[in-house]
């Protein structure tokens, strides 16, 4: 080969790999690294030996958590209800809005950081996260279908048995295959690269300002017992003095008929608060302002009502204007773009 011929087969090589280099599919692949543990985050609980996140595993997930064959007619898919947007939730609705424009009776919860998860929504009853597509699935409110009508119409699609053998080596779309896959997905939804989590890792030499430091000490002084970091929930159920709702949702106890779980619900993470309100298990609160006036000032006496609320005496959490300010400028700092943005968790 000549030189020249040479010449030209080393430009022609050069423009290849910069074609893949702007292919958006070689570019997921690159990004791609399967399940990562945040360094400052904790070992996580899921069983991650039963059901590995692959590649192609969290592709089938994607395109399940997207599919609106998931439900009755065909319109509500999983993304419907927890969008991207607003860290996976229904941003403005404050209890859910299902098939046919049913409502539920809670807000949509976020869906990130559950491989740290040990329970499932709002009122509990499922332990297992390749368990909990279940109950949306055959829920009246929510997309009202049974399982078995599900996989009938997913085995129809030549999509599905193509992404089926890439990720489980078979194109039989079982039951098990089938909530692995979900799993997979929602595993990858992880917020971990806030302002916080780039302050704690010490990052491009990231720090908190003078209202978010002092935000900071206020909030380890007066709600880090039940919002613990760094996911920023303990995970437990507890009663945090709202007034009973106007259809007595009785929150745990529901699920286990225990008279001591009445009123409790789970404690919610405290990141992405900035796309996530309305707030509480039913949306009853608009801002976050009015979450910190009910610890402030309208805690009520309920049954079962959370020790940490009746501290002294006096019920809730006493704050300033102050306060109020300063732990609000925390707060901020967990919200995560990135996360928001992530193209790989989209639909694709």
């Amino acid at each position: 080969m000549s030189k020249n011929h040479w010449t030209v087969f080393f430009f022609l090589l050069l423009f290849v790999v910069a074609c893949k280099k702007d292919s958006p599919v070689v570019t997921e692949i690159e990004r791609f690294l399967g399940f990562e543990k945040p360094v400052n985050f904790p070992v996580p609980v899921y069983n991650f030996e039963a059901n590995p996140v692959t590649k192609s595993g969290f592709e089938l997930g994607r395109a399940l958590f997207y599919e609106p064959r998931l439900s009755r007619n065909n319109t509500v898919s999983c993304g419907s209800c927890h969008i991207q947007s607003a860290a996976f939730t229904q941003h403005g609705h404050d209890v859910s809005h299902g098939i046919d424009d049913r409502l539920g009776t809670r807000n949509s919860p976020p869906i990130m950081n559950l491989a740290w998860n040990k329970a499932f929504m709002w009122g509990g009853g499922v332990y297992d996260l390749d368990l909990q597509p279940i109950v949306p699935i055959t829920t009246h409110e929510e997309m009202d279908e049974n399982l078995e009508n599900v996989l009938s119409k997913i085995r129809l699609l030549p999509k599905y048995t193509r992404l089926f053998k890439a990720a489980f080596g078979t194109e039989e779309v079982s039951t098990a295959r089938f909530m692995k896959a979900l799993s997979q997905f929602m595993l990858m939804c992880i917020s971990s690269n806030s302002k916080y989590d780039k302050v704690m890792r010490k990052e491009a030499n990231a720090t908190f300002t003078a209202d978010e430091q002092a935000g900071y000490m206020l909030f380890k002084a007066k709600c880090a017992s039940c919002h613990v970091e760094p996911l920023f929930t303990d995970g437990s159920f507890r009663n945090n003095g709202l007034a009973k709702s106007p259809i007595n949702d009785q929150g745990l106890y529901t699920a286990t008929l225990k008279e001591t779980d009445r009123y409790k619900f789970k404690v919610p993470s405290l990141r992405n608060l900035q796309y996530t309100a309305p707030f509480m298990h039913d949306g009853r609160f608009l801002t976050l302002a009015g979450v910190l006036d009910h610890y402030n000032l309208e805690v009520q006496q309920t049954t079962n009502l959370d020790l940490a609320l009746q501290a002294g005496g006096k019920l809730g959490i006493a704050l300033t204007e102050t306060d109020k300010t300063t732990i609000t400028a925390f707060l901020a700092t967990l919200n995560d773009q990135e996360f928001i943005n992530n193209k790989l968790l989209s639909e694709q």
